[in-house]
This record gives structure tokens, sequence and C-alpha cells, in this order.
């Protein structure tokens, strides 16, 4: 059994490629993926995502704003009313991505303080998206004490030693289908040497399908093609990481 960690099912073509949700999770069904979290970006579009996902009992929710949209409209009030919500297992996806926004770094920094400060009074994790800003992202949690809320760096792409701060802070590593890459050479050694007691898996479908679905819209039930690598590379069996990825997610999640 497999659970995708990390999904954005309101973000599917479900014009040309499903035929509804219930068709996305059959697919991933049959592919052995039994569990989805199902992941906010804005406070605008949660209301439609849970609203899809409240029929599914192995379906998780999570709410937050992505640092690539913190100039949508965002209340704290609001987020928190959201976060309460019983499917809601997680803040987030909140961070820091300097690659491709680095005009609103400042704006993204107040967010991602605002939304570790509401993880830590829940008690709920926090995802964490990162994008050349280690050392910020870094300071963010620790002077925000995410240590009390745990949480995942997801879709992950950095170091072994930002890997290793965040997993001191008792945060996760969830790996994408960007390490399936030919040019993923850094990110390889990375998962080889990380322990499997703190790995999760993840497909952030509808991008980033993994080898051999590259080029195609990805979807939750390719997390296996995913599980299946990273099995390779850390010579264990697929059962193995399918077993603690899943023990790993609920764990984190559903504590």
């Amino acid at each position: 059994m497999f659970i995708d960690s990390h999904c954005h099912l309101d973000k599917l073509d479900y014009e040309q490629l499903h035929n509804g949700i219930d068709d996305v999770i059959e697919k991933a069904r049959q592919a052995n993926v039994n569990e989805l979290l199902s992941v906010g970006v804005t406070l605008d579009s949660f209301p439609n995502m849970l609203e899809m996902i409240k029929p599914y009992d192995n379906v998780h929710a999570s709410c937050g704003v992505h640092p690539l949209d913190v100039e949508s409209d965002f209340a704290l009030d609001v987020l928190h009313e959201y976060a309460k919500h019983p499917k809601v297992v997680a803040i987030g996806e909140t961070g820091l991505d300097y690659h491709y926004q680095p005009e609103t770094a400042q704006l993204q920094q107040l967010r991602f303080e605002q939304q570790t400060e509401l993880a830590v009074e829940l008690n709920k994790p926090l995802i964490i998206h990162t994008r050349n800003a280690r050392e910020d992202t870094l300071s963010i949690l620790r002077n925000g004490d995410a240590q009390r809320c745990g949480g995942v760096i997801h879709c992950f792409t950095e170091d072994l030693p930002f890997a290793e701060a965040a997993m001191e802070l008792g945060f996760y590593i969830s790996i994408s289908g960007i390490v399936t890459f030919k040019q993923a050479i850094e990110l390889k050694e990375v998962v080889k040497a990380l322990p499997l007691e703190r790995l999760l898996i993840e497909t952030d479908s509808p991008y980033l399908a993994p080898i051999p679905h590259r080029g195609k819209q990805n979807q939750p039930a390719y997390v296996v093609e995913v599980a299946a690598y990273i099995a390779q590379l850390k010579s264990v069996s697929l059962s193995e990481i399918g077993q603690k990825t899943s023990e790993n997610f609920r764990d984190l999640f559903l504590r």
C-alpha cells in the first residue's frame, strides 16, 4: 500500500484525462495507492477543494497559502477557521520561494511566520515549500518553535545538510518524481542517505510526473513510480518503501 502525501486534486484535468475525482481515486486504488493528501495553496480555492474531497474518507486536506500566492486574498481568521475542519490534517503549503518571486520575499516571510504560528497553536504539522531560501526557511521554523508541531519539507530538492537540519526539527523529507529525472544527481545521493524513518513520497500532481510519465500530467497513481525508484536507490524492497512511508504519513498527519 502507498500514500500520496502531496497532490493538488482540484488542479487535475477533469475535461480530457479524468472522468471526475472518482476516476482519479479509482486509478490510484488500482495502483495500490489507497490514501491521498490534497494540498491547499490559497484561501480562495480551499472551499471548492474541500467540497470536492468531502465524500472520501481516504482523502485528507491541508489549508494554507503558497509562497507564490502570497498576494492572493488572506485573512488569518479565515485560515484559522478552515484549519479547524476535521478533514484538515496540516497547515500549508507555505514556505519561501526566492527563485520565482524574490520581489515578494518580505510578504512571503510574514505569511510563513503566521502559518507557522497557527500550526503550533493547533498542533497540526506544516507542509513546507522552499526554493533558494534555505537559511530563511530554517530560521523561521526555528524561531517559530515549529519543532512543536513538526511537518514535512515537500518536493525536496535541497542538499543533505538542509535535510539534516530539518530532521533535527522533527520534520520529514518528501520525495517527488524529480528523483527519477536524469539530471537530479545530487538528489539521488541525498535520498540514499536519508533514513527511512523520515521519508515520505508524493506526486505533487498535476506537476512533475516521474519517468516514464514525464511530459504528461501527473496523478496520484504515479506515486508508485517514485516509490519504486527510491527502493532501487536504497536497495530495499518496494513493499518496504510503501509500508514505511505509509507509517510515517500516519505518524505525522494522523496522530
